[in-house]
């Protein structure tokens, strides 16, 4: 079994790390606020690999940047040196180990003594110089704006934003996550490592992203939240509910034939939506030049008729919630469903695009012929 020991564990990295960690089945020592410097070497007993995430961002005075970053790191390095088997050092430092400040001073700092440790003691060391990490549990109104903004946003509080151009460079948790726990298994000898996808966003940008994803409750509409930034981003943001904002109402329009709720609309790949309908009862009776739909029975029996509009060729399919099966609308043939069993029919509906009103697709015509 891989052992680590996770510095900062307490952190919002370290909480992120020690749970991936372990459902990984490592073996994790956790070092924090807790524990002081004179109990690493104990701690380093049997330990595969230290990740050090510990640190100091926003100290009462500069002192504490030496004492909590590199002094800390010092400390660290000294302890690894003197174990008879020598683990990794794997070390989070930062985009700010660039610039003249305290806080980049500390950190250059400790990069000098974990380089030191590798080249005196031959001890395997990653350096990722991190950019803005966001993700879960990152704490607001701290040292993160993306935190922070999706803390106030989901809130209803105020967020200040002093530059709208100014861009930020940024890196998700769980990547972060990904990359220290796979360089532990890797035979990468390389001291200067990266983590990606990095990505970057104005100010202005990340506040119109997350207010959106607030609206979306309201107008129906989802961002495109399946990959890039914009998943991570709404990952994170979800994250910053309360638990008494998990639920959220929909609009219900009900009729003598039952009910029809729209659930999610998408920018770019339709919208999804439930009906009802009571036994006896026929929906639909009409075509589409452009629009296809599937129609998936969750409860109940139905019948899907349909007929070309030119041609007049008629078919019929019949379904049930019991044998889960998707039956398409096509353009140019007019369809309708009829509840053909006892009990009140569930149907789950996708239409490839958002509903308009200006201009619906939709026009009425009937099924069956009459003479």
């Amino acid at each position: 079994m891989t052992k680590i020991l996770v510095t900062g564990a307490d952190g919002f990295i370290g909480k992120n790390l020690c749970i991936r960690a372990a459902e990984r089945d490592y073996s994790v020592v956790q070092f924090d606020r807790s524990h002081s410097s004179s109990e690493l070497s104990a701690m380093l007993n049997g330990v595969d690999a230290v990740i050090h995430l510990a640190g100091v961002n926003r100290p009462l005075s500069d002192d504490e940047f030496i004492t909590g970053n590199a002094d800390l790191t010092i400390n660290l390095c000294n302890a690894i040196a003197v174990q008879p088997h020598k683990p990794m050092l794997v070390f989070a430092s930062s985009m700010q180990a660039t610039q003249p400040n305290a806080y980049g001073k500390s950190k250059l700092i400790a990069e000098n003594a974990v380089r030191i440790l590798a080249n005196q003691h031959g001890v395997k060391v990653h350096i990722y110089r991190l950019p803005n990490v966001f993700g879960k549990w990152c704490k607001p109104n701290y040292n993160s704006v993306v935190a922070t903004f999706c803390h106030n946003i989901t809130q209803d509080l105020p967020i200040q934003i002093n530059d709208a151009s100014k861009v930020l460079d940024l890196v998700y948790v769980d990547d972060v996550v990904n990359g220290f726990l796979k360089i532990i298994t890797e035979d990468d000898k390389r001291v200067d490592q990266t983590i990606t996808p990095q990505y970057s966003a104005t100010l202005g940008e990340l506040a119109a992203l997350i207010k959106n994803f607030k609206e979306s409750r309201n107008t129906g509409i989802v961002e495109p939240v399946g990959t890039g930034f914009t998943r991570a981003l709404y990952s994170t943001y979800i994250s910053y509910l309360a638990p008494q904002q998990f639920v959220y109402p929909l609009t219900k329009h009900a009729d003598p034939r039952g009910e029809f709720v729209e659930m999610l609309k998408t920018q770019n790949s339709g919208q999804f939506s439930y009906f009802t309908a009571f036994p006896g009862v026929t929906r639909g009776g009409h075509y589409h030049h452009t629009k296809t739909e599937k129609f998936l029975v969750i409860r109940g029996s139905a019948k899907f008729g349909f007929r070309h509009i030119v041609t007049d060729e008629q078919y019929e399919i019949n379904t049930n919630g019991g044998e889960p099966q998707v039956v398409e609308t096509v353009p140019g043939w007019t369809h309708d469903i009829t509840n053909v069993g006892n009990d009140e029919m569930i149907v789950m509906l996708w239409a490839n695009e958002i509903f308009n009103r200006e201009i619906p697709d939709t026009v009425t015509c009937p099924v069956s012929i009459t003479n």
